[in-house]
């Protein structure tokens, strides 16, 4: 019988569970099953979801059983398990932004990008862990418990997209969606090794993400090869009437782009993010995929970033600026949750909040209505859009002369539970390699190229102009191609 066929969840493509959903080897009502399964056997020990959406995701995958046996066509992501992060809404089940404030907020739709997930086919299992409002780089900051990294036990998965990657890893589901501030998903990809992908800002709609920081947050996959991530990315990808800051440049073929071969292209490499405090065996990592890249007939080049050291800086300005703004809309009148310890509205505002939101969320939002503040507005928010418009130029300085970068995407592999939480400094400059391409706008990714001697998962990080993921994703897949290989 079909059904018995039990597929290796933890190396399952999206091609391979697609076909056999079409071929009839394997019905999806089955294959969500079994992965409803592992998240029961596996789960408890990663903690990577905070909800399961077993009715929804059983009457799709009854609907897309249905249409395979009737012979008629099948979406792209027909019948295949999906993750999606708590910061994205979906009917059905609750949207707490890893936030104990919006702990009972069950949403009325669903966001742009999981409405066309679900089009093409997918079956979404439920909402995965993240770092409350998606700030972190650890999923320490979850009201809801921290998530363990499946590839490296004891350590963080990366944040602020952790249960994404977390669950791709732990063969929780096939791919998810993430969202990436100022490196949420490609750091976590990097520390679970995984495939992440951030598009260019306005490739990929807005509309039902709780925002972090508007001018920065987006929305992207994370899957277990280049070629499923370039699949979800070209059914994210598009314009959308509900999204006024998304882009109607054309969505090419992402897939038959990524299949090219790479001879020819110029590759470069950011002097900046060689120096102090980059991990030696991350260093060799990334050089070896530069040597392979060389090999299929890359060249590869030196460039400068010389801005690159304001980017912490501008990013914590700009991004707790922004925050400060989103966040006050949760007051405990709206919606989300209400003190009961309070007999003034002024004290119903301020006990609501204050037992709400966790540490780093108040950490952030001081910070960003400091910057906003009168008298210090100009000093800091508009001198860090400033520097935020130079390192942009540094980017299209660089994308003259190179077809894509490639560089390290964090400054150490995974490090362990509870090392950095008490130092914020420290775990701010986990980003120093992610947030100035977020800062610019363009595209990146994180593709994984190696464990270190401790057998912990190494990133390499490939960016690329405005619009041209195709080109990324072209050299994202001659770099796994040659870890294969």
């Amino acid at each position: 019988m079909a059904d018995a066929v039990h597929p290796e969840l933890e190396t399952m493509t999206l091609d391979a569970a697609r076909s056999a959903v079409q071929e009839g080897r394997l019905t999806a009502f089955a294959l969500a099953e079994q992965h409803y399964g592992r998240i029961g056997a596996v789960d408890p020990g990663v903690n990577s979801y905070l909800a399961l959406s077993r009715e929804r995701a059983l009457e799709q995958a009854e609907k897309i059983d249905a249409a395979a046996k009737a012979g008629g066509p099948l979406g792209p992501l027909a019948g295949v398990p999906l993750g999606i992060k708590d910061v994205l809404v979906m009917r059905g089940a609750p949207a707490t932004a890893g936030s104990r404030i919006l702990k009972d907020y069950h949403p009325p739709y669903d966001a742009t990008a999981v409405a066309k997930l679900e089009a093409a086919g997918a079956v979404l299992l439920g909402k995965l862990n993240c770092d409350e409002f998606a700030m972190g780089s650890s999923n320490e900051n979850s009201a809801y418990g921290p998530v363990q990294n499946p590839r490296a036990p004891g350590h963080v998965p990366g944040g602020s997209s952790g249960g994404s990657a977390a669950a791709v890893a732990a063969g929780l589901c096939i791919g998810s969606l993430g969202t990436d501030t100022g490196g949420s998903i490609r750091q976590p990809a990097a520390f679970c090794g995984v495939v992440g992908v951030l598009p260019t800002y306005g490739r990929v709609s807005r509309y039902g993400l709780i925002a972090f920081a508007s001018s920065l947050d987006r929305v992207g996959p994370l899957a277990r090869s280049v070629k499923d991530a370039a699949t979800l990315l070209e059914v994210l990808a598009g314009p959308d009437p509900m999204d006024a800051t998304s882009s109607a440049q054309p969505v090419p073929s992402y897939n038959v782009e990524a299949a090219k071969p790479v001879s020819g292209l110029k590759i470069g490499v950011p002097e900046e993010y060689f120096g102090e405090g980059l991990d030696p065996e991350l260093r060799q990592a990334v050089e070896k995929a530069l040597d392979d890249l060389r090999a299929g007939g890359c060249t590869v080049e030196k460039i400068s970033l010389p801005h690159t050291r304001y980017a912490v800086p501008t990013y914590y300005l700009i991004a707790t600026a922004e925050a400060s703004s989103n966040l006050s809309r949760f007051d405990g009148v709206r919606f989300g949750l209400r003190s009961a310890e309070s007999n003034t509205l002024a004290a119903m505002f301020r006990n609501s909040r204050d037992e709400g939101f966790g540490a780093e969320v108040k950490r952030r939002i001081l910070l960003g209505t400091y910057a906003l503040s009168a008298g210090y507005y100009d000093a800091y928010y508009r001198k860090a859009q400033q520097v935020r418009a130079l390192l942009a130029h540094d980017f299209l300085n660089a994308f003259a002369k190179v077809d894509a970068i490639v560089c390290p995407v964090t400054p150490s592999p995974a490090f362990k539970l509870g090392e950095k939480t008490d130092d914020p400094l420290q775990m701010y400059l986990e980003d120093i390699y992610s947030v100035a391409a977020s800062l610019a706008g363009i595209c990146g990714m994180s593709v994984p190229c190696g464990t270190t001697a401790a057998g912990l998962p190494v990133g390499v990080q490939v960016l690329a102009k405005h619009f041209e993921e195709a080109k990324m994703l072209r050299v994202g897949a001659a770099i796994e191609a040659a870890q294969a290989g």
